[in-house]
């Protein structure tokens, strides 16, 4: 009973911490671009999406319902589903293996990073997890005997996990192979109470298939074929270290561990050796093996290190097990592991929600662009938008700007250009759905607004190029540079009518020394390139923390650009396009500082380019 009572507390205390420490970060945690983009959807109500079912989408709509226009309420529903799992699995690992163990597992969820972390974003993996949960359950029970009660669980997860994401189909084909693998299960399979459940469960894909056969089959295909390359790439082999940073070393070799005695039909030690264990370590083995191999094969360029979770969410109730098992200090490094990454993970959305952390990430690969400058850009664009005249139309470039810019200005009905992020993540036909998809003819003053930072920076001038040839030749830009530039917006007023003549294009420019982070003398050179397409660049001022130290109106040739950049450059002054200025920064401290450009093009236009960190010495 001290042992129950003790594990009982723990798993309570923590409950609650993480609990509340996950509300206060949602509430202050800008949208990721995808939770944008689901509200957009939830305003848009429907049976189902281009790119999902419906359920992400309805409970976005009911957050902002119930709580209003914020981030908390459109993350609210997910916080809840995500705070009553854990009592989910402590119930399941209970009834099978011992009251202890089932909050020694409940624990575990609370405290496994991947599995921890559910609810803080409003991602359909949340109502998924809470799907697998319920139908593993429910295939525990029915090996015991099919009843009602069961039969309803099991309907209900299908139900759930069929409205939530195309990726709870493998979800059901685990749970076949493991009842499959076991006599009882094959017993469990000839039960008709058992095909009215999968019927409950089969017509809960209606909507989504429904969707498919109107639409060509585009969310299927996006899902199964566009995404992903189908061709041997050597990704795969990060898995092994994604995932144990991920579910933390030591429980992650636990759960590798009980998946391979559950292959082997091995015991699970003390109170592991009925069906159940065999089956919830066979249900964890067959998703987890099968994501490793599908790893090597599958979409390697979108974040997919999430897709092992429901095959965890089937290990953890038997993991506890395995654990008493191991000596005193490893066991106690296991669960400490676990508390250490759950608090990084924590930590590193804390960071990201706080605006003065995010920008020391700034000119770094860690700095987390989907989450920056929204409300920024909503400022920028809402006083862009007094200086036009009444009634300027907004029109975005990609998907992301427009949710993200909808969430902040309340209007989810902002006009999108065709792009490729439109098409990449699966969201062009919902785009043409809602007839948002705009085809570039102005006829009204319209701001429009692009994401300099949303393309790959040699394809970027082709990416001007190709709006020149659908809106016509743009005016000067004004730049929104967030965060020094690691999250860059230009905005363009258009005027009503489409212009004639040449397109001249915004800037696009390198520092090419010093390096970004580079250490560097009091005196040093900075050396790049600047073009721009149609009027040339006549005078490039380097900047230090925003002042200007030094100027360049000479400019050389630089041969190679041309292949550099996907789009052959029309900047009249090519080759010569090649930069060079001295700057003496003598009376600057020591430390960090950043580096930036001030370019002047033929044109008159004056455009600030993105800054990157030097390190006086």
């Amino acid at each position: 009973m001290d042992e129950e009572q003790r594990a009982r507390r723990w798993f309570l205390a923590v409950w609650a911490i993480v609990t509340v420490v996950k509300v206060a970060i949602a509430a202050r945690l800008p949208l990721f671009v995808d939770e944008a983009f689901y509200w957009q959807e939830g305003q848009h109500l429907a049976a189902a999406y281009s790119d999902l079912p419906g359920l992400t989408a309805w409970l976005t709509r009911l957050g902002v319902e119930l709580g209003g226009h914020h981030v908390l309420a459109v993350r609210a529903p997910f916080l809840l589903i995500a705070a009553v799992l854990p009592w989910l699995v402590a119930r399941s690992a209970a009834r099978w293996f011992g009251v202890v163990v089932g909050w020694q597992a409940a624990l575990l969820t609370v405290l496994m990073p991947l599995s921890g972390t559910l609810g803080l974003l409003a991602l359909p993996d949340v109502p998924m997890a809470l799907a697998t949960v319920l139908c593993a359950d429910a295939g525990a029970r029915m090996l015991r005997g099919v009843d009602a009660t069961s039969a309803t669980e099991l309907a209900l997860g299908l139900m759930l996990g069929a409205l939530s994401h195309y990726r709870f189909i493998g979800v059901i084909g685990v749970g076949l192979i493991a009842l499959l693998c076991l006599p009882q299960g094959r017993g469990v399979l000839r039960d008709a109470r058992v095909w009215v459940a999968l019927a409950a469960g089969l017509l809960a894909w209606a909507p989504l298939l429904a969707w498919n056969l109107e639409y060509a089959d585009a969310g299927l295909r996006f899902q199964l074929l566009d995404r992903h390359p189908w061709r041997f790439h050597g990704d795969g082999a990060r898995f092994l270290l994604v995932q144990a940073a991920l579910a933390t070393p030591l429980l992650f070799w636990a759960m590798l561990v009980v998946s391979v005695r559950g292959i082997r039909g091995e015991g699970g030690g003390e109170r592991g050796t009925g069906p159940e264990w065999r089956y919830f370590a066979l249900l964890g083995a067959v998703s987890t093996f099968g994501f490793f191999l599908l790893g090597f094969f599958a979409d390697n360029e979108r974040v997919s290190f999430h897709w092992t979770l429901p095959g965890y969410l089937a290990l953890l109730p038997v993991v506890p097990l395995l654990l008493r098992e191991w000596p005193r200090q490893r066991r106690l490094a296991a669960w400490g592991l676990a508390a250490a990454g759950m608090l990084l993970m924590l930590a590193y959305y804390v960071a990201v929600s706080v605006p003065g952390l995010r920008l020391q990430a700034a000119g770094s690969k860690y700095y987390p662009e989907n989450f920056a400058g929204w409300d920024r850009l909503a400022m920028e664009v809402e006083q862009a938008r007094a200086r036009m005249p009444e009634g300027t139309a907004l029109l975005a470039d990609s998907f992301k700007t427009g949710a993200e810019l909808g969430f902040a200005l309340a209007d989810a009905r902002i006009p999108v250009l065709d792009h490729p992020l439109n098409r990449k993540h699966g969201r062009a036909p919902q785009l043409q759905l809602w007839g948002l998809q705009h085809e570039g003819r102005v006829s009204a003053p319209t701001l429009l607004v692009v994401g300099a930072t949303d393309v790959k920076f040699s394809a970027l001038l082709a990416r001007y190029q190709q709006l020149c040839s659908v809106i016509g030749p743009l005016p000067p830009p004004q730049a929104v540079n967030i965060d020094h530039g690691a999250r860059r917006f230009l905005l363009f007023a258009l005027p009503g009518i489409r212009q004639s003549g040449t397109c001249v294009s915004p800037v696009v420019a390198h520092i090419a020394v010093p390096q970004a982070g580079a250490r560097v003398a009091r005196r040093f050179s900075v050396g790049g390139w600047a073009v721009k397409d149609g009027a040339g660049v006549t005078r490039v001022e380097v900047l230090l923390d925003g002042r200007v130290v030094a100027a360049a109106t000479d400019f050389t040739d630089n041969v190679w650009l041309q292949q550099f950049l996907k789009g052959a450059s029309r900047d009249p002054r090519m080759p010569r396009v090649q930069f060079e200025a001295q700057v003496d920064a003598s009376g600057l401290p020591a430390g960090k500082h950043w580096l930036g450009l001030r370019v002047t093009g033929g044109d008159g236009s004056v455009e600030t380019w993105a800054e990157q960190p030097v390190v006086l010495r």
